[in-house]
């Protein structure tokens, strides 16, 4: 690869930089539809600057929801691979407001971080891979290889038109492989190959009682209590070995092979007590915490809720109370069968006196995993260790991309996740960061993996 791709990125950086502060200006927040305005805003942005990059053809796509920004290149010759790049434009919203040291739509830099609603996820990420097909037309005329763009408006809202869309326009989106750089490395500066995700799926258990709240002296002891029922159905489905206790939830689970094991045992470990304020870890039994958490299914209560929540008491026998479960599944568990398996067990457990309902969450995904000595994933990691300038470890990661799996189904090509966030970034929570050390060695890494990929 020729240095002018990185001098330019150098000598253009500041330029670069308030490029994308406008861009992280913009509160393009999916979920609320206050901000439809700004979601086309930065839409609208995207597709200036990629024309500006000189693709070949940039078009805002109408999903039914938010838009989707699509554009191509198809100068480099039939000798060099298509590349489909995917990201996602929209952002969280910032709840809570106060706890945010800046506001969180005026970027600002402290302590060699950039702070900003999506500096990290995934505003940060996407226009690093502008940023680099950037420098390559300004310095060559060209870029190195054939490449699609697809960035999305709807990802924090779960994605709802984008399966049908590429399922659809399966010619439009089609390529030889992809690339997603919507995740990040296991500590600051330490390049790591992503090479597996875990799949999602979850319920909702609703639990009724009496039509109306009751008093608890005249009706306790005579009527079930709702919240005393849900408890009973929770603590049943895992144990305190953190074992799921849900008949035939193992059964389709890939066992960990001895080099996952080996791969995983090289990570270093994450710091969970500075990171997450807890004292101590606990994990399935006969497996580490990294282990568990990066390839092990999970089962977690995500709120739970019933009854007089206000000051002081109120002496109630509440009438529903109700709970929102999500599990992290592994290669070789299917979503659906999961949630099947989980309504069973609530079936079989819930206690009489009580009404039981259980509500399949709509979104899910399987899991995903690529082979870590897989070409592309190798040159990836030769890039990082380059622009890094240390070795690039190997992993597989607790969090759901459902976007991964559904290319993975639709168009059967190899998907490489460059991600270049850190466990400091602050994903989806007040005061999110992206380091600027990421996004200059992001950026070094980009070019090198597109020269390693062509071969030029």
């Amino acid at each position: 690869m020729s240095e002018k791709e990185l001098h330019y990125l150098s000598e253009n950086r500041e330029q670069l930089l308030e490029k994308l502060n406008q861009f992280l200006s913009i509160p393009s927040v999916s979920t609320d539809s206050v901000h439809k305005k700004d979601i086309k805003e930065a839409a609208v942005f995207l597709e200036t600057y990629l024309n500006d990059i000189g693709f070949d053809k940039v078009e805002q796509q109408e999903t039914g929801g938010h838009p989707l920004v699509y554009a191509e290149y198809n100068q480099a010759g039939p000798d060099v691979p298509t590349v489909l790049f995917y990201g996602h434009y929209d952002v969280q919203p910032v709840d809570p407001i106060d706890l945010w040291e800046s506001d969180p739509f005026t970027p600002e830099v402290r302590n060699g971080r950039l702070y900003a609603r999506g500096s990290s996820d995934d505003k940060g990420q996407v226009f690093m891979h502008l940023a680099v097909f950037e420098a390559y037309m300004k310095t060559e005329g060209k870029l190195p290889l054939n490449v699609k763009v697809c960035i999305e408006g709807e990802e924090e809202i779960g994605s709802e038109n984008l399966y049908e869309i590429l399922h659809d326009k399966k010619e439009q989106f089609d390529a030889d492989f992809a690339v997603i750089s919507d995740s990040g490395m296991v500590a600051k500066n330490q390049p790591t190959i992503l090479y597996g995700l875990k799949g999602f799926t979850g319920i909702e258990i609703n639990v009724t009682g009496p039509d109306h709240d009751l008093h608890s002296g005249m009706y306790g002891g005579a009527v079930r209590n709702p919240i005393m029922a849900l408890n009973h159905i929770l603590a049943s489905m895992k144990d305190q070995d953190e074992v799921i206790t849900v008949d035939g939830f193992y059964d389709d689970v890939e066992p960990l092979t001895d080099e996952d094991r080996e791969l995983i045992k090289q990570v270093q470990g994450e710091d969970y007590e500075a990171s997450t304020g807890v004292k101590e870890t606990v994990s399935e039994k006969g497996y580490t915490a990294k282990e568990h958490t990066m390839a092990r299914p999970t089962f977690e209560i995500n709120g739970i809720y019933g009854g007089y929540q206000g000051e002081g008491t109120k002496t109630i026998i509440p009438s529903s109370a109700a709970a929102k479960i999500t599990c992290r599944l592994v290669p070789g568990q299917d979503p659906e069968k999961i949630q099947r398996l989980l309504e069973k067990h609530v079936r079989k457990v819930a206690p009489t006196g009580v009404t039981v309902e259980v509500k399949k969450e709509k979104l899910s995904a399987k899991a995903y995993k690529v082979e870590p000595n897989h070409p592309l994933i190798e040159k990836a990691a030769k890039s990082y260790t380059k622009a890094f300038d240390k070795e690039t470890v190997y992993v597989r990661m607790g969090g759901s991309i459902p976007v991964v799996e559904w290319i993975e189904a639709i168009y059967n090509i190899p998907i490489v996740l460059l991600g270049f966030g850190t466990p400091d970034d602050r994903l989806h929570s007040p005061n999110e960061s992206f380091p600027l050390d990421s996004f200059d060695k992001g950026m070094e890494t980009l070019a090198h993996y597109w020269s390693e990929v062509t071969g030029k």
